[in-house]
């Protein structure tokens, strides 16, 4: 098991140094679902929810969120995106939504916390735009999916 990054020779949580790392195009893709009643998704799939465009608000949400990671995940490097996509997937008979984001950019360390605090958000945002319609979804396996660029390569999850 490889040693972790993020503590110092005492344990002590330290801002890991990419000063000497050579940018590199980074790239991460993350995935999440959101699960809910069937009716819940055809409202959202229809944009009859009186809140408005679910997956337009939820888009924006997550490209922000991307963009402020951190800010918000206390070690990580404030990174210059050079793209965020996310996409969203619904499926009305079982009730879910699979939210995908892809995120980019060219630097010393990678993008992965950003594309999963975009999906984090953008399932966050769903959950908010629907809850007065149904307040038992459930937000799960918020996860990384793949990863390209720096020193340890490619990582594509299995399944």
């Amino acid at each position: 098991m490889t040693a972790l990054s993020h503590l110092d020779s005492k344990g002590k949580a330290k801002m890991v140094d990419v000063t000497a790392k050579t940018p590199s195009v980074r790239e991460a893709v993350a995935a999440g679902v959101v699960v809910m009643l069937p009716e819940t998704a055809a409202l959202i799939s229809s944009q009859g929810l009186p809140k408005g465009d679910v997956f337009g608000v939820a888009k924006i949400a997550a490209i922000m969120a991307a963009k402020k990671t951190g800010d918000l995940i206390p070690l990580c490097h404030p990174l210059e995106l050079t793209d965020v996509d996310v996409r969203f997937e619904c499926d009305v008979k079982r009730g879910e939504i699979r939210i995908e984001a892809k995120v980019k950019s060219l630097g010393r360390t990678g993008v992965e916390m950003e594309a999963m605090t975009a999906v984090s958000m953008a399932a966050l945002t769903i959950y908010d735009m629907c809850k007065a319609a149904d307040r038992g979804m459930v937000i799960s396996e918020i996860k990384l999916m793949e990863k390209r660029g720096g020193k340890s390569g490619v990582f594509v999850r299995k399944g």
